[in-house]
């Protein structure tokens, strides 16, 4: 899925669309606004890479990211719901994890936290890159969120 494909299906059903990055640092909102005319599709985009931009910016509670840590579906939900909630865009989509270098046992590097906001619902998925580098987990990241988000186009 290409961002200009992403932006073309959207402007057909009418949707706008938000973002919640931590990890990706804002990466899918540039590559939306990098095509002319995006500003039709493309609403806003929240960068919260530390907890306390999620927190302030989208509403993610102390609660979730204490029991939970950011790299979590749980916190992914939340970053979802709160970049709905604080946008015009009728769909949303959160990436939160671990680019590397580093991780842990319980939080490898390369696990990434996605949640998707729509009119039929909140979903979340992990998926798992590998250590593959900080730039590749980075960019698949980027690169799933717009799956995600034409998924939920599609079904909206």
């Amino acid at each position: 899925m290409q961002a200009a494909d992403l932006l073309d299906l959207c402007r057909t059903k009418s949707l706008k669309i938000a973002t919640a990055e931590s990890c990706t640092g804002g990466m899918v909102g540039a590559w939306l606004t990098e095509i002319p005319g995006s500003s039709d599709v493309y609403d806003r985009g929240f960068i919260t890479y530390s907890n306390a931009a999620k927190q302030t910016m989208i509403d993610v509670s102390a609660d979730t990211l204490g029991r939970f840590g950011a790299v979590s579906e749980e916190v992914a939900r939340e970053m979802a719901a709160g970049a709905l909630a604080k946008s015009d865009a009728d769909l949303s989509v959160s990436i939160t994890g671990i680019a590397g270098p580093g991780g842990s046992e319980h939080k490898p590097e390369g696990r990434v936290c996605f949640g998707v906001a729509s009119p039929n619902g909140i979903t979340t998925e992990t998926v798992e890159f590998g250590a593959i580098g900080r730039e590749n987990v980075r960019m698949n990241a980027a690169r799933h969120a717009l799956i995600l988000l034409a998924t939920a186009a599609s079904d909206a």
